[in-house]
């Protein structure tokens, strides 16, 4: 029977269930046999490109010398899904984040739907002072761009 081997994986993260998906049904179907180690190596041969690289070669490094932290290749798909993916719920705040506009709303009731949101997002300092202040309403935001420059989201200097 044939199985698809996966294609090469490069950090982004609409493909790592398709990546560790077919990773797995190959394994399973066509290195059954192989060592535990070989398993790792062979999944981790198909991690290339971007920014997968210099993480892909430090595992490979702390597997030569027997110092991974993991003890299967499941445990090695998570620790992928975990570098490299986020949750669907931490995309979405994202996703709200980039989308969320003061428009008619009074400043306030922005400030607090937007704090909301940005607590349960990956993002913090600058970035997330970015997206509030292109949330905001065109006269503030023009108001905020010839004021000082605030360095966290309740306008006190961290």
């Amino acid at each position: 029977m044939e199985v698809a081997k996966p294609s090469l994986f490069s950090g982004k993260i609409e493909k790592i269930s398709v990546f560790i998906n077919t990773a797995h049904l190959y394994l399973s179907m066509k290195i059954i046999k192989e060592s535990k180690a070989i398993k790792m190596v062979w999944v981790l041969s198909y991690i290339q490109r971007e920014v997968t690289e210099v993480w892909k070669d430090n595992l490979l490094d702390e597997l030569s010398k027997g110092e991974l932290e993991v003890e299967t290749v499941e445990e090695l798909f998570s620790k992928i899904r975990n570098k490299f993916g986020k949750t669907v719920e931490e995309e979405r705040k994202i996703e709200q984040l980039r989308t969320i506009k003061q428009g008619g709303r009074i400043c306030n009731e922005y400030v607090q739907e937007f704090k909301k949101i940005a607590r349960e997002s990956s993002y913090e300092r600058w970035p997330l002072i970015e997206e509030f202040k292109r949330g905001l309403s065109g006269v503030l935001r023009r108001k905020l761009a010839k004021a000082e420059s605030p360095s966290s989201i309740n306008g006190r200097r961290e």
